[in-house]
């Protein structure tokens, strides 16, 4: 036991309350397009984004493939695990921990969409591949710290594959394409520079979060940080509790959200907000509405009420308002209770 690396326990994270429920509303529901978190260096970005691992149950997946398929899931399997089971093969299967892929900054679009051999392609009609990091990504969370220093072609590509759950690469008229459903996790820090609007846009989720200006929590960050690196499997054992919890919550609303609905009212609501903060496009819509039955789905709930759309609107609106160039990325509290305030 003492030989394994301990994760600080997602439950046990001071504050940052609305960066800990995007995160695992983007658990519960992968089709929200994942999540942006900006903010100043220090803010337990990264800390959240390896403890939420830690919740997620083990998966089964095809022990040879390196695209981790899952072997009761003929639909979503790579080319080569459905071919092998229509030859009648009987896959090897393994139970797997959910992983946190990191995507680094300096990586090469062939590092992260993988490599074609043209040359083989070419002589011997044969298509060989090399998975990269999006392969290695699917049925996992892939992570990339500092996505506003990315190439934006690599986070085209990212929030494409996030979309569509398939990875295709095309070289000299050849093509491969491969499973890649995975929860997309940005951190950044916006004193470093900021991505395009055209992108921040395809982010699903945008939270900005700040340093805790509170004393006593501040003094709580402090206690719970020294003794975790004290003895960080008694912490762990003490917050164990809390951890079971929050996955009894997950399994439960994954459960629940296939079976949650809209009212119209509410769908009306979601088009007013829209239309009245000044959005552009009807992306924000469609992830609002998914992101609000979601959060039904999580509080246990059947159907969407009021509550969970004004909590989504925190989480979806944000970067998708219009803005003057140095304005801040917020939303308008005022404006928004406003249009709450009048019903429909």
């Amino acid at each position: 036991m003492n030989n394994i690396r301990r994760i600080y326990p997602f439950s046990s994270i001071v504050a940052q309350e609305r960066m800990k429920k995007g995160l695992i509303l983007n658990t519960i529901n992968p089709k929200l397009s994942g999540i942006l978190i900006r903010g100043e260096k220090g803010t337990a970005k990264s800390t959240a984004v390896r403890a939420l691992a830690e919740l997620l149950p083990d998966i089964d997946v095809v022990s040879d493939c390196p695209y981790n398929c899952n072997p009761d899931s003929i639909e979503t399997m790579c080319i080569k695990c459905r071919e092998r089971i229509e030859k009648g093969e009987s896959l090897l299967r393994t139970k797997r921990k959910m992983r946190v892929v990191d995507l680094p900054v300096s990586a090469t679009e062939d590092r992260v969409v993988g490599t074609l051999d043209i040359e083989q392609a070419i002589k011997k009609g044969e298509k060989h591949f090399e998975p990269g990091l999006l392969a290695k990504a699917n049925r996992a969370i892939l992570y990339v710290d500092e996505v506003n220093l990315l190439d934006d072609h690599i986070v085209d590509v990212l929030l494409d594959s996030a979309a569509m759950g398939v990875n295709t690469v095309e070289r000299e008229g050849v093509s491969y394409s491969h499973p890649s459903n995975f929860i997309l996790v940005g951190t950044m820090n916006p004193e470093e520079g900021e991505l395009r609007p055209q992108l921040l846009d395809r982010f699903g989720f945008c939270v900005n979060i700040v340093g805790i200006n509170n004393p006593e929590k501040r003094v709580e960050v402090i206690k719970r940080r020294a003794a975790f690196e004290e003895n960080p499997n008694v912490f762990c054992e003490k917050w164990e509790g809390e951890q079971e919890k929050i996955r009894t919550k997950i399994k439960e609303a994954k459960e629940i959200l296939p079976k949650v609905e809209l009212s119209e009212e509410m769908l009306y609501l979601i088009a007013d907000i829209s239309i009245q903060m000044g959005v552009d496009g009807h992306r924000a819509d469609l992830i609002m509405m998914k992101s609000a039955k979601t959060m039904a789905a999580f509080n246990g709930r059947m159907s969407v009420i009021e509550d969970d759309i004004r909590e989504s609107v925190d989480l979806t609106l944000m970067h998708r308002m219009r803005r003057k160039p140095f304005e801040k990325l917020e939303i308008d509290g005022k404006k928004l209770n406003d249009i709450l305030g009048k019903g429909l």
